[in-house]
């Protein structure tokens, strides 16, 4: 069987998976730092990077793709005016994970992921 996905599934479906990031994007562009679990973590920083880059570009078409993506007027109105040009210079690397321990209920690996300044 092959495999379509590069990514980790999560446990969830595709739609569940595209829907969580967007929000985990979301959340990580309006506070520039979030919690999460370390699986999420990685397939965030991925998504997240790959935004970036594209509102980097700052043009029509990049516009509309990230508002695609991103539904928060404000979120996206911040990545174009804060965070693409405090990256321009950048050429990857935009967000960081930091391992922070364990979750006591279930034993899940935390994570904190965050924007680079």
């Amino acid at each position: 069987m092959i495999k379509t996905y590069n990514g980790s599934k999560l446990g969830v479906t595709s739609s569940h998976r595209r829907s969580m990031l967007r929000s985990l994007a979301t959340e990580l562009f309006l506070h520039e730092k979030i919690e999460t679990t370390l699986p999420k973590a990685k397939e965030l920083v991925s998504y997240a990077e790959k935004l970036v880059t594209r509102a980097k570009k700052a043009d029509l078409n990049a516009i509309r793709a990230i508002s695609g993506e991103i539904n928060k007027k404000d979120v996206v109105r911040k990545m174009f005016d804060i965070l693409a040009p405090r990256y321009k210079e950048r050429k990857g690397g935009y967000t960081q994970i930091i391992k922070v321990g364990t979750r006591r209920g279930d034993s899940a690996d935390i994570a904190i992921v965050k924007l680079v300044v």
